[in-house]
C-alpha cells in the first residue's frame, strides 16, 4: 500500500470532483490517499512524505494555473524521483466544440513549464457552470462557446467528464504502481 497525494488546482470545481474520484479509485485499490487543493501564495505539502503523486489542474482561456506550475518547478526534483500522474480538466478535452489536440498542447506546455514529466497523463471534459458565473463571466464564456459550437443555454449547467475515462486512468495509475512503493 502506497501513500499518495492527490494535489489539484481548480476553479469552479470540477477539477475537485474529478481528484475526487481519483481519490476514491485509489482508496479502492489498497492505497492511502491524502487529498488537497493547491491554492496559490501556499506551499505545497512535503512531496518526500509520499510514495507518488497525482496532480490535476483546469485550464481557463487557455493556460493551466501558473502558480501550480511554477510550485511544482520548485519541487521538480522531489517529483522525479517517485510515480506521478497528471490530469488536466477542459471543455477543450470532451464536448461539443472538443479541440483535442489543444487541449493536449496545454498538457504539454503545462509539464514544460513546470519541469516535470509524469508517468501518465490524461485530459478530461469539464463542464459549462453558467450557474455559478457572473453575469459577465456567465456572457463571455457563452460567447467563446458559440465560437466553438458548445451548448450556450445558459439556463442549465453542463459536464462533459467522462466518468469511465476517469475511473481507467486511476485504476491504470494504481496498476502500475510497485507492490511497496
Amino acid at each position: 500500500m502506497a501513500k499518495l497525494l492527490i494535489l489539484y488546482a481548480t476553479v469552479e470545481g470540477q477539477t475537485a470532483r474529478v481528484a475526487t474520484r481519483v481519490g476514491e479509485r485509489l482508496r479502492m485499490a489498497g492505497h492511502r490517499v491524502d487529498l488537497r487543493e493547491a491554492r496559490a501564495g501556499e506551499s505545497l505539502p512535503d512531496l518526500a512524505a509520499f510514495d507518488a503523486v497525482v496532480i490535476g489542474a483546469s485550464v481557463h482561456y487557455g493556460h493551466h494555473p501558473a502558480h501550480l506550475a511554477r510550485a511544482l518547478q520548485r519541487q521538480r526534483r522531489a517529483l522525479a524521483a517517485k510515480p506521478g500522474a497528471f490530469f488536466s480538466v477542459s471543455l477543450s478535452a470532451d464536448g461539443p466544440g472538443a479541440n483535442r489536440p489543444a487541449a493536449a498542447r496545454y498538457v504539454r506546455s503545462f509539464l514544460s513549464q513546470a519541469g516535470w514529466q509524469p508517468c501518465d497523463t490524461a485530459a478530461f471534459g469539464g463542464a459549462l457552470q453558467y450557474s455559478r458565473y457572473g453575469r459577465f463571466k456567465r456572457w463571455l464564456v457563452r460567447a467563446f462557446v458559440a465560437v466553438a459550437g458548445g451548448d450556450t443555454d445558459m439556463s442549465r449547467d453542463y459536464e462533459y467528464t467522462d466518468w469511465n475515462a476517469v475511473a481507467r486512468f486511476a485504476d491504470a495509475f494504481a496498476a502500475a504502481l510497485p507492490a511497496k512503493a
